[in-house]
């Protein structure tokens, strides 16, 4: 993008002037070029080259993320089973217990494929244990362990009783007890449930990716509701229409934050955040929108009445949910690769702190003169 024209440009692959392997990038357009005498043809002709950003032999200003498909899985999965947990308690406590049982369960498998996902993508399982030997408040990393461990046993033990026997779980005081635990389990899980979904993105944009940490103000309010939007679709999946209903007001719920927030991340006035807007990134949100719309529409419309309708429903909800995670992935990887993304956000932060401390400069100039004014007339 430049300031010129507003639009996105690949960058050139020519070389720099004192150096032929550099990779050079249009900086400024038309309107970082200073302007002298007109040519034959009427046009001005520029007396100086374009500013122009280098980088070494090519290289990127930033190391591009070494994660996997493995990681956006996870963000997708903590999600839904956040979303889940949440579901669950207030099925429990308003007495559907279908829909208390298929969010228990849902919310225990989603959380057994977040640690198999987060534990395979560190490639040593030794590392995660290591993360539990400190506390670290400033670190999204050390704080995100802490939440999962204290958001895992009630999350498993809700699920583990629901996978127990019917009879086991509902006649005599064992099913007494048992529906207690579950209860209390769920309940526990649930105080964690936003933390949980939230922090992933707080753990992206506390990175130097340039589009997670430009977008860092929007990203938790993304993820937080792709995960209601994605654990009420798997809700509308699993659960008999009849006691579905508060899933389908959570996916109305989540899906217009998700999508709000997502709309004015696109609209930030950021250069960072426009790899949100470009490419494969684009692309995957995009395809997210529509299918959390579809769903949410769903929700609103006939899948009150259609059992078929509430799973299809649903499953736009979880795949768009999917999609926004993958997508904004991709968006920050993208950001890195080019390092326009770090190297004119530098340099505009930077004229805007110089132009501060001018003007700060000519204001105490001014105050200074004008106190030596008024010295001799107050004598």
């Amino acid at each position: 993008m430049t300031e010129g024209d507003g639009k996105h440009h690949a960058p050139h692959t020519t070389g720099g002037a004192g150096d032929p392997m550099a990779t050079t990038f249009s900086a400024a357009g038309d309107g970082g070029r200073k302007r002298g005498k007109k040519g034959h043809g009427g046009a001005e002709e520029p007396m100086v080259p374009h500013a122009e950003f280098k980088s070494y032999y090519g290289r990127p200003v930033l190391k591009p993320p070494v994660w996997e498909w493995m990681v956006p899985a996870y963000l997708l999965t903590g999600g839904l089973s956040a979303g889940c947990a949440l579901l669950s308690v207030g099925a429990d406590l308003t007495g559907r217990p279908a829909l208390a049982r298929s969010t228990r369960i849902g919310s225990f498998g989603a959380l057994l494929a977040s640690s198999y996902l987060l534990i395979g993508d560190l490639g040593r399982p030794l590392r995660f244990h290591h993360m539990m030997r400190v506390a670290k408040p400033t670190s999204p990393m050390s704080m995100g362990t802490w939440i999962l461990m204290s958001y895992g046993p009630g999350s498993s033990l809700a699920g583990i009783v629901e996978l127990l026997p019917k009879a086991w779980r509902t006649q005599g005081s064992l099913g007494t007890a048992l529906k207690w635990v579950a209860r209390v389990s769920g309940i526990s899980a649930a105080a964690v449930a936003p933390a949980l979904a939230s922090y992933t993105a707080v753990l992206l944009a506390d990175t130097a990716v340039p589009a997670w940490h430009g977008a860092y103000k929007e990203m938790p309010f993304v993820f937080t509701g792709s995960a209601a939007a994605s654990g009420a679709g798997f809700a509308m999946v699993c659960t008999p229409v009849a006691q579905a209903g508060p899933a389908r007001r959570l996916a109305v719920l989540g899906a217009a934050i998700e999508i709000a927030a997502a709309h004015r991340i696109d609209h930030l006035p950021t250069f960072e955040t426009s790899t949100f807007t470009h490419g494969e990134p684009h692309k995957l949100r995009k395809i997210s929108e529509y299918l959390t719309i579809g769903g949410a529409l769903a929700a609103l419309t006939f899948a009150r009445r259609s059992r078929f309708v509430s799973v299809l429903g649903g499953l736009a909800l979880l795949a768009g949910s999917g999609y926004q995670r993958f997508g904004t992935f991709e968006a920050g990887v993208e950001s890195t690769k080019d390092p326009i993304y770090v190297v004119k956000p530098q340099r505009e932060r930077l004229d805007a702190r110089r132009r501060e401390q001018e003007e700060r400069a000519l204001r105490e100039q001014q105050e200074q003169q004008q106190g030596s004014d008024q010295g001799p007339a107050g004598q």
